[in-house]
């Protein structure tokens, strides 16, 4: 079984120092919130960025400032979390500021590591500024001037990220032990379902939400097969991280998604609809993991025969991203439906490592691009010309080559999906398309 590990690069530093914009900037989109006001980042937002060849998660912390109450020292252990999980720290000063005794704790911090850390020197495009030198007192050995404004060096910082970012590792897993991450809000039902499944007390199950405060991990066997079973601290909704209750836990639920082979996404089934749980599912299917949604807690639902048929396309359409995702309806105090988590884990990992042969994929897309041509601009149209499958990548993934791939509309790599699935199934994990240009230099590599 093969693993994969996409790096993180976390951004730390001072409140307004610009963070969330050079996040925005790297994403091309306005995803966190920018704002004038000091501390507006209240939490940890994460998203999936390519630099050149080089997938990596970009996370954009909360700023470092004194804890007046626990609230804010709650914020300063994500800090800490940030420094601890990430593989490259980028450390982010004001341009137009003097270097603080918060950015020299934050830089030491930082090297103390031993991670790889950038200092990113912000709002460069400032009038007030130092010279560059000034900042070599942090001891921060590559350092960016940048301006999320201007663009000004943002190009060289994406090129350094792409030269020493390191490769998304994949390594082989001679074991055949079955990893499952169990994610969701606090108060979901994570810890329940954990011992439940585990058949032992190994997490601690409380009612008040946030009780997990790290990746609890236990191995069971179902029907001969080992099972690791990943219980994650629950991913709380923006602004409600309750005073002193828990460390924040993106990062080490982002660890257990790209540690996982599938993710069981738990929603307690008396809240439904929340924006949050489907961020952790876009989180899932940007990892290119097996994911199921679970409705928990039914047991404490006022329900009648038709309540499940009724809710369920409710469900759906919050979640009709992810429309190859299954969605089962459970209760870890009856255990209805507990026992099929494990079942549907174990067909999802099947699907994940379904074999198919060219010849027959090369057959597929024929008759796909007879059924609907692929369409382009005036008289330049993309064609698709081979189809192959990289089997030794954990998630599905289909190299498709072709010429003209630039003008290739998104509806149509859609359609490609939607046809590959009615054809050879994947149910319940997600796939990749890479769209080849044949001329490329290294097309002749990519097809062997």
């Amino acid at each position: 079984m093969s693993r994969s590990k996409t790096p993180i690069i976390a951004i730390v530093g001072q409140t307004n120092v610009g963070k969330s914009s050079l996040f925005n900037v790297f994403l091309g989109r306005r995803e966190a919130i920018v704002a004038r006001e000091a501390g507006t980042t209240r939490d940890s937002i994460t998203a999936l960025v390519q630099f050149g060849s080089k997938p990596a998660w970009i996370v954009d912390t909360a700023g470092v400032k004194d804890p007046e109450d626990d609230f804010e020292a709650t914020i300063q252990e994500q800090i800490e979390q940030a420094i601890d999980a990430a593989d490259m720290i980028a450390v982010t000063i004001q341009a137009d500021l003097n270097i603080s005794d918060d950015d020299r704790r934050l830089a030491k911090s930082a090297l103390k590591s031993k991670k790889p850390v950038i200092l990113l020197v912000n709002k460069a495009d400032k009038a007030h500024r130092a010279a560059a030198t000034y900042y070599q007192r942090l001891g921060i050995k590559d350092i960016f001037l940048t301006s999320a404004t201007t663009k000004e060096g943002i190009g060289d910082l994406e090129d350094y990220l792409a030269k020493h970012l390191p490769a998304s590792s994949m390594k082989r897993d001679d074991s055949s032990r079955l990893r499952i991450a169990l994610l969701g809000r606090p108060n979901a039902g994570k810890s329940a379902l954990y011992n439940t499944l585990a058949k032992k007390q190994q997490a601690v199950v409380s009612e008040r939400a946030g009780t997990t405060r790290d990746v609890n991990r236990t191995v069971v066997r179902y029907h001969g097969q080992e099972i690791e079973l990943l219980d994650t601290a629950g991913i709380r909704r923006s602004g409600k991280i309750e005073q002193g209750i828990e460390k924040f836990s993106v990062l080490r639920s982002l660890r257990a998604i790209e540690e996982a082979d599938v993710c069981l996404l738990l929603s307690d089934a008396n809240e439904l609809g929340v924006v949050l749980d489907q961020k952790i599912a876009g989180m899932v299917k940007q990892a290119g993991k097996g994911l199921v949604l679970v409705a928990s807690k039914w047991d404490t639902v006022e329900k009648d025969a038709y309540t499940r048929d009724a809710l369920a396309p409710k469900i759906r359409h919050y979640f009709d991203f992810v429309p190859w995702a299954p969605l089962i309806f459970t209760s870890s105090v009856t255990g209805q439906n507990v026992s099929k988590l494990f079942e549907l884990a174990q067909d999802i990992q099947k699907e994940r490592q379904k074999k198919l042969k060219d010849s027959e994929l090369n057959r597929w897309l024929k008759r796909m691009c007879i059924k609907h041509p692929p369409a382009g601009l005036k008289n330049t149209h993309p064609r698709l010309t081979y189809i192959t499958r990289i089997d030794e990548y954990p998630t599905p993934t289909f190299k498709i080559f072709g010429s003209d791939m630039k003008f290739l509309h998104w509806s149509y790599k859609r359609f490609l999906e939607r046809e590959m699935r009615e054809a050879y199934g994947f149910d319940g994990t997600a796939i990749y398309l890479d769209f080849i240009e044949k001329d490329r230099k290294d097309y002749k590599n990519d097809k062997s």
